[in-house]
């Protein structure tokens, strides 16, 4: 079938099997690889992507279910050469380790701040806990996004995470 997507804001017409997940496009397809499969049932997040504005597990969108519609991927989060602010402050914070979640975290952070610009803590948490992260334990980050936030002083408030 022949899907037409705008991804990261180029155009892109592929025909692809009616079966292929928007995971399998942007990898096999368009060969998008930043963004990963973890489970591939919708469950630990490495897939997320923005599609029309919102977030998804790509893992369980048909490719040909989004025809028509616009998807932002990691790969174009920082939008010019460069680290985007998100992408500092989860270096600076150590919030990424074997990297395998940091791409739909990052997308899923993003959607949050788009939202919510000054989330608290328990914001934060409800905003990634549809992202599994099994090496940085969450705490680096949350506080990622509170330094990014502007509120490092809510770190306390870490304690118990």
């Amino acid at each position: 079938m022949l899907v037409r997507l705008t991804v990261n804001g180029q155009e892109y017409e592929r025909d692809t099997a009616e079966h292929h997940t928007l995971l399998r496009f942007l990898r096999e397809d368009l060969g998008l690889t930043g963004t990963k499969e973890g489970c591939g049932m919708g469950e630990c997040g490495a897939c997320t992507v923005f599609l029309n504005g919102r977030t998804v597990n790509a893992c369980m969108v048909l490719a040909v279910e989004a025809d028509g519609g616009r998807v932002d991927t990691v790969e174009g989060e920082p939008g010019e050469p460069g680290l985007s602010d998100i992408q500092k402050a989860f270096e600076a914070n150590h919030a990424v380790q074997c990297g395998f979640c940091t791409p739909g975290m990052i997308m899923s952070v993003k959607e949050l701040l788009h939202d919510n610009p000054k989330p608290s803590v328990e914001e934060i948490k409800e905003a990634i806990e549809g992202n599994f992260c099994r090496c940085t334990g969450y705490t680096q980050i949350i506080e990622a996004v509170l330094d990014l936030t502007g509120q490092p002083e809510a770190k306390g408030a870490l304690r118990h995470v």
